[in-house]
Formats: C-alpha cells, structure tokens, sequence
C-alpha cells in the first residue's frame, strides 16, 4: 500500500501521528504547506486553525468532505497580530450571536467559554474554540454559516506591504479580498 498523501488522506475527526491514520484539516494543511505533520501548522492563522480543528471535531463525515478545500485556502493566512486580533473578533461576534441563538445551552456554559478566552485574549486562538463550541448541533443552516465564517476569515488581510516576512499569501495572493484590517460585514 502506497503512504498516504495530501491527494489520497482522509479527513476524519481528532489529532492523528501520521497521515496513514488520516488527518483532520489541519494536518492537511501542513502537508500542502511542506510543513511537518502537525494540527498547528505554522502558515496558518491561529485563530482559523483553532476554529477549524474545532470544527472538523463537530462534522459528520458527509460534511466535513466540504474541509478539504479549507485545508488548501488556509495555507499561508498567519498574518500580523493586528489581523490576527481582528480574526478573533470577527469569531468572537460571530460566535456571540451563535449563543444567543442556542436555547438549549445555559447562559453559564457560555459565560464558562467566553471567560476562558477573556483569560487568555493576548492570545487569539481561544476566539476559535469559542465559536466552534457556539454551534451546537450541526445542519445544513450551521454548516453553511460556519463555512461562510471561515471564508470571511481567510478574506481579512493585512494591507500590501505591510505583511510579516516569511508570511506568504494563500494561493499566490489570489485568494480572499484583501481587507484593511476590517473583518467583513456579514455574520451569521
């Protein structure tokens, strides 16, 4: 049997040793950035990646095929604090709205998950784990909102120029709208 490869992996759900074992979408993500084998990848944003290990976790197997091209567009997305800091709070309004929606969760499961990126907001990963655990239950509506949230994301772009060295763009520069530092107006 040949070793796995970024063209025959398997998405499934959880962190994995090696792509033998399958991958979520981050691990995918390193490979197609020629990274090493890890859920962390270094060329990808962190609040993205947060978002996006959260969520694979939560997909159905028939959902999470739509990851795929995530693993690809993210690549190249870490970026400057001051957009990384505009990433997490586009997924902590997003997330926020998401909450309110949920009335099957308790107002203190939310202030729990809330707190615990408060604590520690110097970093912006938590934003991610946040939104990821403000879904709930996912359909069709909440995979289309999660989805269109992570194409939201990878759009807010640091003004040309300004990017950190050895940062280099998703898919050559074309991907996503590059936004002055300004998430986007939709949130679902």
């Amino acid at each position: 049997m040949p070793p796995a490869s970024h063209q025959t992996i398997r998405l499934s759900r959880g962190r994995h040793s090696s792509p033998e074992h399958g991958a979520c979408v981050m691990e995918l993500a390193s490979m197609l950035a020629g990274e090493g084998f890890t859920d962390h990848p270094r060329s990808v944003s962190r609040p993205i990646a947060s978002f996006l290990r959260g969520y694979n976790d939560l997909v159905d197997d028939r959902r999470r095929e739509d990851l795929y091209r995530y693993a690809a567009g993210t690549v190249g997305t870490a970026d400057t604090p001051a957009v990384e800091e505009a990433r997490a709070a586009l997924l902590l309004a997003w997330a926020d709205q998401r909450w309110e929606r949920r009335a099957s969760r308790s107002v203190l499961d939310r202030i729990r998950f809330r707190r615990a990126y408060q604590e520690r907001s110097t970093d912006p990963e938590p934003a991610g784990t946040y939104a990821a655990h403000a879904i709930g239950k996912v359909n069709d509506e909440t995979h289309a909102a999660a989805l269109a949230l992570v194409d939201d994301l990878i759009a807010v772009r640091a003004p040309s120029g300004s990017r950190p060295e050895g940062v280099e763009l998703a898919a050559g520069g074309q991907l996503g709208q590059r936004l002055a530092l300004e998430p986007p107006d939709r949130v679902l």
